[in-house]
């Protein structure tokens, strides 16, 4: 496996992190790996996929060219 070394980190960063590799149980080391992971994971997603469902969930029962088209027309 490769290494990985990260400079310049503010130190506030690392204490944060400390204290989440803790409540999750885990070391720093392992616990920057779980980070870097579930980022990589999310933005090399299905993106596809991931955009249908949020449509889905924003799609909404009125149709915005009635709306659009009343608004020009003076209806609305």
């Amino acid at each position: 496996m490769a290494q990985l070394t990260v400079r310049n980190v503010d130190s506030q960063w690392v204490r944060t992190l400390e204290n989440r590799a803790a409540a999750n149980g885990r070391s720093a080391e392992a616990e920057h790996r779980e980070i870097l992971r579930n980022a990589l994971l999310e933005s090399g997603g299905d993106f596809a996929s991931r955009a249908a469902e949020l449509r889905g969930r924003l799609r909404s029962s009125i149709d915005s060219h009635l709306v659009i088209r009343a608004h020009r027309d003076g209806d609305g």
